[in-house]
């Protein structure tokens, strides 16, 4: 255990002290001998509604050192199994999206001549389009778990292709994921037409609508997908937006009758076994939560997905 890379432990250093990295990892320079790199994408000109996202990553790194390394639900453990660091922010450009866009999908497809996870924190959801075609360059047509209030498939925003409402469809047209192994889990509100999810499930996604969640544990969902997925290799994105604005209000385009947290970590337990290839947490924004709740959550949500990525060992 002594080689891999530890949070700095509370009762060394004060929580509200240390590193402003993920969990107080430490930052790696290099990529090499990594088994996971934690970065931060701290952009929101993909937005439609509110911003703020850009300083998600911030704000989610320090609500992180209240984490600690051990899972007591699950007995995951993994800082003893895995090379995990926090390797920064990528260097968007902060008034150009469709240059923000290039960068990320550039500096990803150098992160991925690297054998190791991507776990990204956004940043607004349209930092996954590059994400996946970067996945998709490596690993070919991915499975994907999507959480989200939103579907994300609009063909376009104010005559915009690529925008966080848009990411879906464009990864569907780009071939980047496996139509029949996309499950859209959380998805709810309001719609312009009747029409508006019906199109999606033709190209064959499948529709997990919050209101048919309500009351349910999400464990038996969760189990059924990963049975569905197989070995497949598998990307998790995670929209904060996906809980219920009572659990999550510091987010950009919230959504009242959502997921709770416990459906949230049910959700992440039931994952564990498939081949993920890369995750993300997006569309936190600090401006509309003071109290830090919602980048606690997005925090303790990213520290359960590296408790379910391939090689954790339990203890």
């Amino acid at each position: 255990m002594s080689n891999f890379n530890q949070p700095i432990s509370g009762n060394d250093l004060a929580r509200f002290s240390g590193p402003n990295t993920f969990m107080r990892l430490p930052q790696a320079d290099s990529l090499e001998g990594l088994d996971v790199a934690v970065l931060g994408i701290p952009q929101d000109v993909g937005t439609s509604w509110r911003s703020g996202t850009r300083f998600g990553p911030k704000q989610i790194r320090a609500e992180s050192a209240m984490i600690r390394p051990y899972n007591m639900a699950t007995g995951a453990a993994p800082f003893d199994s895995l090379q995990i660091a926090d390797i920064g922010d990528l260097a968007i450009n902060t008034f150009s999206l469709a240059e923000s866009l290039k960068i990320i999908k550039d500096s990803y497809d150098g992160i991925l001549t690297h054998d190791l996870i991507p776990v990204g924190m956004g940043g607004d959801h349209s930092i996954t389009l590059p994400i996946l075609r970067a996945i998709a360059g490596k690993h070919g047509p991915v499975a994907l778990v999507h959480v989200d209030a939103h579907a994300d498939v609009n063909d376009e925003m104010f005559g915009e292709r690529e925008t966080h409402g848009t990411v879906f469809r464009r990864a569907y047209e780009e071939g980047l994921i496996q139509a029949d192994k996309t499950y859209q889990i959380g998805i709810r509100g309001s719609g312009y037409a009747a029409s508006d999810f019906t199109e999606a499930q033709g190209w064959g996604f499948q529709h997990f609508p919050a209101h048919e969640l309500w009351h349910r544990s999400l464990a038996p969902l969760g189990a059924e997908i990963r049975r569905d997925i197989g070995d497949r290799p598998v990307y998790v994105t995670y929209d904060i937006d996906s809980l219920d604005p009572a659990y999550a209000p510091g987010t950009g385009t919230p959504e009242i009758g959502g997921l709770t947290t416990p459906q949230a970590l049910e959700l992440i337990h039931a994952l564990k076994g498939l081949n993920i290839v890369g995750c993300d947490l997006v569309e936190v924004s600090p401006p509309y939560d003071t109290s830090g709740n919602t980048a606690l959550t997005a925090a303790n949500l990213l520290y359960e997905l590296l408790c379910v990525l391939p090689g954790v060992t339990s203890r």
